[in-house]
């Protein structure tokens, strides 16, 4: 199976210029999704993750059955005001503008060996926020793993310091 065959061009959305990958086939396809979790939990088998991370909300995705199927957690990087217990935010920039994520101040022990998962990596902000929340925490960032990434902007540059990067489609 080609997952590239399961995710749909959308030219213009949200904003003129911009092809979005919309990935909502490969999802609703059981193979497509399977195969898709497998290759991006695969490089990190038996590298010791004991938590996978992902940001709201497609990072949700991804993220906790990429955590069932390394027998890791799953921790969730919210947006503002959704997290009911205490938390770090970060604040980091945006194409036009800022935005804010938060995580609970005791969801990562000091050490413990975290997983960065998100469906798209493209210039890599939302990506490094959420990296630096994990250092903020103490917590060991095995790699970052993410099924599209978007070549042509410097989004792996960006995540460079936070260890390995495996995309399993390369645009």
């Amino acid at each position: 199976m080609k997952i590239e065959s399961l995710i749909r061009d959308v030219p213009d959305w949200p904003k003129k210029g911009i092809v979005f990958k919309d990935i909502t086939p490969l999802l609703a396809n059981p193979a497509g999704l399977a195969m898709a979790v497998e290759l991006m939990a695969n490089p990190f088998r038996g590298q010791g993750v004991e938590a996978v991370v992902g940001a709201e909300s497609r990072g949700f995705i991804f993220g906790t059955a990429i955590a069932q199927a390394l027998s890791a957690g799953f921790i969730p990087i919210r947006k503002p005001k959704k997290l009911p217990w205490k938390t770090n935010a970060i604040e980091y920039e945006l194409e036009y503008g800022t935005d804010k994520l938060e995580i609970h101040t005791d969801a990562v022990r000091k050490g413990q060996r975290v997983l960065m998962v998100d469906d798209l990596l493209a210039t890599g902000g939302t990506m490094n926020a959420c990296c630096d929340l994990i250092h903020q925490l103490g917590g060991k960032i095995v790699g970052i793993t993410v099924l599209i990434e978007l070549g042509f902007l410097p989004g792996r540059e960006k995540l460079r310091t936070h260890g390995e990067i495996h995309s399993v489609i390369r645009y």
